[in-house]
C-alpha cells in the first residue's frame, strides 16, 4: 500500500520526554499479516517501562511503542485468514501508536460490530492477562474469595468484572472513594480504600479469618509482602506485575505455613497459542452478553500521547486509557 502515516518514535533517548512524532510510509503485510487501520490504540504499563528502557522486551531504536489496537482491516496477506475491511482488535509487541500496524493474523481478534474500538483496543493485553490468571491459572471458582489489588486500573477492573462473571465473592482494593465506588460499580462485593483501611484486617473480617482463596497482584512491593497475611488454606498468590516499582521478597515460610502457591502470569502466543484463543473467544463472549465491559478513559487523541502516559505514570487514572487514533469518538 502506498501512502505515508503518523507514528510516535521513541529514540535513542529514552523516556516520556523524548517521543517524537515523525511520519513514515505505510508498512505492507506478509502472508500472514493484517494492515490494520488503527481507530484505538490502549496503553500499558509495559508501554511505559519499553519506553524507559527498562522492559524485558527491548527493541531497536528508534521504534515505535504501543501493544494493544483496534481498527479496521486494510490489506489482508494471502494466508491470513481474514478480508478488508474486517473489524479486528490485536496484540502487537510494538508499533501500536501509530495510524497503520502490521498484526499477525493469530494474534486478531474478530470484533463484532457491537464492540467498540476503544472497548475492543482493552481486550488484547489485560482482558486477556486477567483471563489466563484467574480462569487458566487459578481455575477460579463459583464461592472462591479473590482479592483484586489496583481494582480501578486495567487489569484490576478486568479481573473484577471476570471473577464476579465466575460467580466469585470478590474483595477489590483501590486508592481513594472514586476508585473504591468504581469498582464496586463493577461488582465488587467488598471495596476496600487503601488510604483509609488496613486491607489485610479487612479480608480477614470479611472471610471470618479464612482470608482470600486467589490474590491477583499487579503492584509489588510492601503490597505483596502484605498479601501473605491475608491468603486462604492453599491460596493462590498470582503475580501480574509491579506497577509501585519495586520487586518484593516473598516469604516463602508464609507460603509453607498456608500451604500456598505464588504463581507469576506471563503468557505468549507462541508458547500456548490454544489457551490465548480459548481465552479471547470467552472474552467476546462474555462482552456480548454484557457480563463483562471494558472500562475505558478515553478522552485522548493521537497527539496526546505523552499526556497519556504521564497520566498513566501518575497512577491518577482509572480503567484503560486509550489514545483515539481517528478523529471522533470511537
Amino acid at each position: 500500500m502506498t501512502g505515508s502515516m503518523r507514528l510516535w518514535q521513541s529514540p535513542e533517548e529514552t523516556g516520556i520526554a523524548a517521543l517524537r512524532q515523525v511520519s513514515a510510509a505505510i508498512p505492507d503485510p506478509g502472508d500472514n499479516e493484517l494492515l490494520v487501520r488503527v481507530e484505538a490504540a490502549a496503553l500499558n504499563f509495559s508501554d511505559l517501562l519499553m519506553i524507559d528502557g527498562m522492559y524485558q522486551i527491548r527493541p531497536d531504536r528508534p521504534f515505535t511503542p504501543g501493544q494493544e489496537i483496534a481498527g479496521t482491516v486494510v490489506v489482508a496477506g494471502s494466508a491470513s485468514g481474514f478480508v478488508p475491511d474486517a473489524r479486528v482488535a490485536g496484540k502487537v509487541l510494538w508499533g501500536g501508536f501509530a495510524e497503520y500496524a502490521i498484526v499477525r493474523a493469530d494474534m486478531a481478534i474478530p470484533l463484532p460490530d457491537s464492540i467498540g474500538a476503544a472497548a475492543g483496543a482493552a481486550l488484547p493485553v489485560v482482558y486477556t492477562t486477567a483471563m489466563v490468571a484467574l480462569v487458566e491459572d487459578a481455575n477460579i471458582k463459583p464461592g472462591d474469595t479473590v482479592l483484586i489489588h489496583a481494582a480501578a486500573g486495567g487489569v484490576g477492573l478486568a479481573a473484577v468484572q471476570i471473577a464476579k462473571a465466575c460467580g466469585a465473592r470478590v474483595i477489590a482494593a483501590a486508592t481513594g472513594p472514586e476508585k473504591r465506588a468504581l469498582v464496586a460499580a463493577n461488582g465488587a462485593d467488598v471495596a476496600i480504600d487503601y488510604k483509609a483501611e488496613d486491607f489485610a484486617e479487612v479480608v480477614m473480617a470479611a472471610t471470618d479469618g479464612k482470608g482470600a482463596d486467589i490474590i491477583l497482584d499487579s503492584v509489588g512491593g510492601e503490597i505483596t509482602a502484605k498479601s501473605l497475611r491475608c491468603i486462604a488454606w492453599q491460596g493462590q498468590l498470582l503475580i501480574v506485575g509491579f506497577s509501585s516499582g519495586e520487586i518484593p521478597k516473598i516469604a516463602a515460610n508464609r507460603l509453607l505455613l498456608r500451604r500456598a502457591t505464588a504463581r507469576g502470569i506471563y503468557w505468549d502466543h507462541d508458547r500456548d497459542p490454544e489457551m490465548v484463543s480459548r481465552c479471547t473467544e470467552k472474552l467476546i463472549a462474555l462482552c456480548l452478553d454484557r457480563s463483562i465491559k471494558p472500562v475505558v478513559s478515553d478522552g485522548y487523541g493521537f497527539e496526546d500521547l505523552p499526556r497519556a502516559l504521564e497520566d498513566l505514570r501518575a497512577g491518577g487514572t482509572v480503567g484503560k486509557l486509550i489514545l483515539n487514533v481517528l478523529d471522533g469518538e470511537v
